[in-house]
Formats: structure tokens, sequence, C-alpha cells
């Protein structure tokens, strides 16, 4: 590991600490814990489960982005999405990003550049279902708070700005390889080739951009997949007893999840859990309840997929959480040599 990786690491469990301190600042840890005792654990139980639904059909969207590159059987997708949020959770640098994309290759013969590509493309279309829960749940609501705004100022010129460079490149390929061309020519022929291929991989990987079934099968998973995860959310302020509705629910999981562009630790905790309660205190929920929610729901939405995709992994052969992170850094620096 780099100094500047291990510097990125310390940066981001600090502001893990920070966000963690103020999110717990002034509140008693017993009632916290009274809070997460008295919480209906059937109801738990069912929402950890039910929370497979989601990733299930995020498994069934990236199927829809790679099908114009290469179809790809859903169980490996679904095992690779599910060992994707393992890595994400638990490494840092959204290693569980490079791992999909390095199995997606070993398995399936598909180029990390295509892969790449593909999983950019699914941040881009998070990005923009999470802006859109976030603006129809306040439409609908009376909830308002200035970090939400923020959040909103600060993420929507980015996923929009990126969704709309992915469309142009989709819709005119030909400008992308005639600048490709123009820089190539001025490198070693060796390195050249590279570029070119490269570039071939990434147009590529914006086929789904101009397949209409495609695409509109991407756009409406890619809502399905949140909304059931929203579902997640609200089952679990039910076990809660928070008096809180649907549209409530989808502004948390917009508002988290777009929050998720700070650096922060694996898994976003402290961040994760300030968010949930700026949202929730907004909405006239006690701090600590919100605080104990906010543990709660992180809980149900981490630890299950983590433990399935540690099996996946585990099944693949290489060899656990200390041979994930060789292999992830094996495709960190394959796509280092290749760009």
């Amino acid at each position: 590991m780099t100094r500047n990786q291990k510097i990125a690491i310390g940066v981001g469990l600090l502001i893990s600490a920070i966000f963690l301190f103020i999110a717990f600042n002034g509140l008693n840890p017993a009632l916290v814990l009274d809070s997460i005792r008295a919480a209906d654990g059937a109801l738990l139980a069912f929402g950890a489960v039910w929370y497979f639904t989601a990733v299930a059909v995020i498994s069934l969207r990236w199927g829809f982005l790679l099908r114009s590159t290469k179809a790809v059987p859903y169980r490996d997708l679904f095992r690779l999405v599910c060992i994707g949020y393992m890595g994400n959770n638990v490494y840092p640098f959204r290693t569980g990003e490079l791992l999909r994309i390095f199995l997606l290759q070993r398995n399936n013969a598909v180029p990390m550049a295509r892969a790449t590509t593909v999983v950019i493309i699914e941040r881009i279309f998070d990005g923009l279902v999470m802006l859109t829960f976030i603006v129809v749940a306040l439409a609908f609501t009376n909830i308002a708070s200035p970090q939400i705004e923020t959040v909103i100022n600060f993420a929507a010129p980015i996923f929009i700005a990126a969704l709309a460079v992915f469309f142009l490149l989709a819709a005119k390929p030909t400008w992308m390889l005639r600048l490709l061309q123009l820089v190539a020519r001025v490198l070693p022929g060796a390195v050249r080739d590279k570029v070119l291929a490269l570039g071939g991989d990434v147009i590529d990987g914006l086929k789904a951009f101009r397949s209409p079934i495609d695409l509109c099968g991407a756009i409406l998973s890619s809502y399905a997949s949140w909304m059931l995860e929203a579902s997640v959310y609200w089952i679990v302020a039910t076990a809660f007893t928070l008096n809180i509705d649907y549209g409530t629910a989808l502004l948390v999981v917009g508002v988290v999840n777009l929050a998720g562009l700070i650096p922060a630790s694996p898994g976003q905790f402290g961040v994760y859990e300030f968010f949930v309660r700026v949202v929730l205190v907004a909405a006239l929920i006690p701090e600590t309840i919100a605080t104990a929610y906010a543990l709660t729901i992180h809980l149900v939405i981490w630890l299950p997929v983590t433990l399935l995709g540690f099996v996946f992994l585990i099944r693949q052969g290489i060899g656990g959480f200390g041979g994930a992170l060789a292999r992830a850094r094996e495709v960190e620096q394959e796509a280092a040599v290749q760009g």
C-alpha cells in the first residue's frame, strides 16, 4: 500500500470518527440501546431478508447494461453484486467494484475497460435516482434541512454532467475515436495500440445507451431496486414504531447515498448515521430514537449482504479477505498499465 493510500485511509477514518462524534454528541448511549432493544425483532429480520429483493433487481440492471457487450448468466451477476457490496463494505477505495471487474473478466471474459465503464454508468444512474427520490420526497413532505440542501447542491451538478457526457459519447462514438486517433499519433507504437484498444472497449461499454430496450431496462430496474431498498427502511421504521411514511424513507435513502460521495471509512460508518439522523430529526423524530434507528438500519443493510458476499468470494477460490484485497490491487495495477 502506497503512502498516499495510507493517508487516504487515515483521512477517511478521521471523517467517519468526526461524523460519529457529531451523531452521538449529547446523547445517552443507554437510552439509544434501550430504543434498539425495544424494536420488533421479527420485522428487523424480515427487513434483512427483504433487502435481497433489491440486490436481486440491481443484479438484473447490471445484466441490461452488459447485455450489449456480452450476455452474462444472472446467477453470476447476483454473486458478483453481493461480492461487490461486501468489498465496498469492508475494504477501502471502493474495492468491491474492483473485485467485480476482476471476476467478470476472469469468469466471463468481459474486458476490464468495458466492465469499468458499465460500473461507472451504474453509479451515475444511482446518483440520478437518489436525486429523484429527494426532489419527489421534498415535494410531498414538510421536511427541510440545510444539510439536505447542501447534499443536493453538491451532488446534482456532478451526476447530471456525468450522464450528459456518457450520453454524448454513446451517441457520437466517432468523436471519441477521432480524438483518440489524434492523441495516438504522437505516442509510441505499443502505447498507441493500448490507447486505441482501451478507447474501443470504453465505447463498447456504452452500447447499452444505444439500445432502447437495454436502456429502459436499466433505468426501470434502477428505480425499482432503490424503491425496494427504501421499503426496507420503512419496514425497519415500523419495527421502531416511527411515525414516518414511505416518502420519508425515500428521502433517507436519497440523502444517505448521495452523502456517500464524502470520503469516509468502508461502509460509510459515521457519515451514514449522521445523515439518517439529520433527515429523521428534520421529520420531527426524537434524536435518541433517530440515532437508534440509524444504527439498526445500517446493520440490516450491511451485515447480511456482506456475509453472503464473503461466502460467494470464498467460492471464487481467491482466498478470502487477504486474497481478495491482493486481487483487487492486481486489478488496479493492470488498469494503470492499460491506461
